[in-house]
C-alpha cells in the first residue's frame, strides 16, 4: 500500500503571520490551516480584515486569533503576542508578511524622484518593511529560544534583489530585511531556529490589481518574466509553508525568490 505523507506538515505549531488580513498573507493563513497548523494568528493593521480571515481559518476546524497591531509600533507589536500567546500558547512560526508603504500607502514609491525627496518620504517604507520585521521577531524569538525550535520567514521583494528606480528606499529596506534574516539565522541557529526570507515579484494582490487591469502596462510588465503571468498568492504561500515546515530544517540565511523568473530576464 503507498501512503502520500504532507511534507510541509506543520505538526500542531503556532504561526503568527502579520498584514495576513488579505494577499498573500492570507493565503499563507488557509496553507498554514490546511497543513497542520494547531493555531494560526492573524495579524492586520485593520482588525475587521484580521477577524474576516480568522473566521475562514475557524471553517476549517482549525483555531485561529485575530490580533490588531501595527507592526511599525514595537509596543503594539508586543501586545499583539502578548494576546496570542494567552490564547494559543507560544509561537513556533513567525511570516513577516506586512509589507509595501503600511495600510494607507500603496506599493508606488514617491511621485517625485529620489533627488527631491525627503525622510518624510521614505519613513512609511522603512517602518513597515524594516522595523516591522526587527519589530515582530524580536518579540517572536523569545518563544522560539525558549523552546529550542522555530521557524522565521520574512516576506521580501525582488527589489530588494536587483533594485528599483522609483522604489530606491523599497527596495533598500526590503534588502535590509534579507541582511537581517542572514544576521539572525547566524544567532539563533543554535536554538534549531531557522531565519530565511522569500522574494517576490509582481503578485496579484489588492496593490497590483489595478495594473493588471491596464492591458498596455500588463504586456509591458510581463515581458520581464520568463513565466509570462504575475505570480499568485498560492505561489507565494507555497513556498513559505515549505520553510515553515520541519522539511526545510537544514535551510537558514537564505533569500530564495519566487518570481517567475524575473530577474535572470533582466
Amino acid at each position: 500500500m503507498t501512503t502520500t505523507a504532507d511534507l510541509a506538515d506543520l505538526k500542531g505549531r503556532t504561526i503568527f503571520i502579520t498584514g495576513a488580513g488579505q494577499g498573500v498573507g492570507r493565503q499563507v493563513a488557509l496553507h498554514a490551516a490546511a497543513h497542520g497548523a494547531g493555531a494560526v494568528v492573524i495579524n492586520d493593521y485593520f482588525m475587521d480584515r484580521a477577524e474576516s480571515v480568522a473566521a475562514e481559518i475557524e471553517a476549517l476546524g482549525v483555531r485561529a486569533v485575530a490580533v490588531q497591531a501595527d507592526v511599525s509600533d514595537f509596543d503594539s507589536v508586543g501586545a499583539a503576542f502578548a494576546t496570542a500567546r494567552e490564547a494559543v500558547g507560544p509561537i513556533s512560526i513567525l511570516v513577516n508578511n506586512a509589507g509595501n508603504a503600511g495600510p494607507n500607502g500603496q506599493a508606488a514609491g514617491p511621485a517625485t524622484p529620489y533627488w527631491a525627496q525627503g525622510p518624510k518620504d521614505w519613513s512609511a517604507y522603512l517602518s513597515v518593511n524594516l522595523y516591522g520585521v526587527l519589530n515582530s521577531t524580536r518579540h517572536a524569538l523569545e518563544d522560539m529560544v525558549a523552546a529550542g525550535y522555530g521557524r522565521v520567514i520574512t516576506v521580501i521583494s525582488d527589489a530588494g534583489r536587483v533594485g528599483e528606480p522609483g522604489l530606491e528606499v523599497y527596495s533598500g529596506a526590503k534588502a535590509a530585511a534579507a541582511g537581517f534574516m542572514r544576521g539572525i539565522a547566524r544567532s539563533v541557529g543554535r536554538y534549531n531556529v531557522t531565519a530565511n526570507s522569500v522574494a517576490l515579484a509582481a503578485t496579484r494582490t489588492p496593490f497590483v490589481e489595478a495594473i493588471m487591469q491596464d492591458e498596455e502596462m500588463l504586456k509591458a510588465q510581463l515581458k520581464r518574466y520568463i513565466i509570462r503571468r504575475f505570480g499568485e498568492p498560492d505561489d507565494a504561500a507555497n513556498m513559505i509553508i515549505f520553510l515553515a515546515s520541519d522539511a526545510a530544517g537544514w535551510i537558514t540565511a537564505q533569500t530564495i525568490p519566487v518570481n517567475g523568473g524575473y530577474s535572470v530576464s533582466q
